[in-house]
């Protein structure tokens, strides 16, 4: 391509050479002009595009790793699950085990119900007045034990009279036999001769209130005035000057020694204060001889109240009214028996229970009967 250059005109040159004389740089020409923003927008296209491909090339690489952990988290979780299967098939094979076992619980718990109301069927069916035959032997053998352990004669007596109801109500021949040795038990203990031991026992304890009461015997008897006796009175005479001095005399020496007359027989003295211990001892023998009434035990309780009579004759005044008394009412007390004379055996109790044996537990023990078929 040629440029057409217009020659400029003679004003323009003038206007030229007026222009200071300071050299200029020579504008650039249009076409270099032109080339300069183009570089730079290129330049400024490629630092984009290489921005751009930078943060594509991190958000594909974000992206990829954060893929790999989602596919770990899902693995982890399929893995979690496959255990959560498993672990719900393993807890439903042992509930069905469970169930299964209690199944077969119930079932043989149901069986031996069955075959139990069967055996209770039977039973009452077969003999509905054994269980007043039961009712029977159960009161005789708790007449022996209110016999024997607690010595309570009329209860004992009392539980026979019902026992022996029970057997008439059965109105069953076969049992006279039963009904007769009951009744022989009934007049045997009908015949014990009954004893208050509730009043002995009262009486023992009243005693035991009363030891204060009793008076000590008197130490000083007529026979233990001195040998030799005596006027030591003093005159008021001054003319016997003499013998008031020979009185005093004697009278100081009177004080040293002292002989009296004792008995070969005569008790020895209580120390000071020592009869509070006696009556506490006596005291104690009455409380020992009180405890030994409802145990029955003869020997100990009248020991006991022997001993006690023994120390009040022997350290009381016996002439007293009260320890008179007192001493009657422990003679008296310890005349009287505490045992009672109980019968070894109830001849009614081994003919229900060989009755027992025969009849409630041999029909327990049978098999149930099969139910007929049409």
């Amino acid at each position: 391509m040629t440029e057409h250059v217009t020659p400029s005109t003679p004003s323009e040159e003038v206007v030229e050479r007026v222009e200071p004389a300071h050299p200029q740089k020579s504008p650039t020409p249009p076409a270099r002009q032109g080339i300069v923003p183009c570089a730079v927008a290129i330049v400024v296209a490629l630092a984009l595009s290489g921005g751009v491909y930078y943060y594509a090339h991190q958000q594909l690489q974000r992206q990829s790793t954060e893929t790999a952990l989602l596919q770990e988290q899902i693995v982890a979780l399929q893995k979690q699950q496959t255990q959560s299967q498993q672990q719900w098939q393993q807890a439903q094979e042992q509930q069905s085990k469970i169930q299964n076992a209690d199944e077969q619980r119930l079932a043989a718990l149901a069986r031996q119900a069955g075959e139990m109301q069967e055996k209770l069927a039977t039973l009452s069916n077969s003999d509905a007045k054994t269980w007043l035959l039961a009712q029977a032997d159960f009161l005789v053998k708790q007449a022996g034990r209110k016999l024997w352990s607690d010595k309570d004669v009329t209860t004992a007596g009392a539980l026979l009279k019902s026992a022996d109801t029970s057997l008439a109500e059965m109105n069953d021949p076969s049992l006279l036999d039963v009904r007769r040795a009951i009744t022989h038990d009934i007049n045997q203990l009908a015949n014990i001769s009954q004893i208050d031991f509730d009043g002995i026992i009262l009486k023992v304890n009243l005693l035991a209130d009363q030891v204060d009461n009793l008076r000590l015997a008197d130490t000083e008897s007529s026979n233990d005035e001195p040998m030799e006796e005596n006027d030591t009175t003093l005159s008021a005479s001054l003319s016997e000057w003499r013998q008031n001095l020979s009185k005093s005399w004697h009278n100081f020496l009177s004080d040293f020694i002292t002989i009296r007359r004792r008995d070969n027989t005569a008790e020895p003295l209580l120390a000071p204060n020592q009869d509070v211990y006696l009556r506490e001892n006596i005291r104690s023998r009455l409380l020992i001889a009180a405890q030994a009434v409802p145990r029955h035990q003869n020997e100990t309780y009248k020991q006991s109240l022997e001993t006690a009579a023994t120390w009040i004759r022997a350290y009381f005044d016996e002439e007293d009214p009260t320890t008179k008394a007192f001493l009657e009412q422990l003679d008296m007390l310890s005349q009287q028996s505490i045992t009672m004379d109980l019968p070894t055996e109830l001849q009614s109790q081994p003919l229900l229970e060989q009755l027992m044996q025969t009849r409630v537990r041999n029909l327990l023990t049978q098999p149930a009967a099969t139910p007929r078929e049409g």
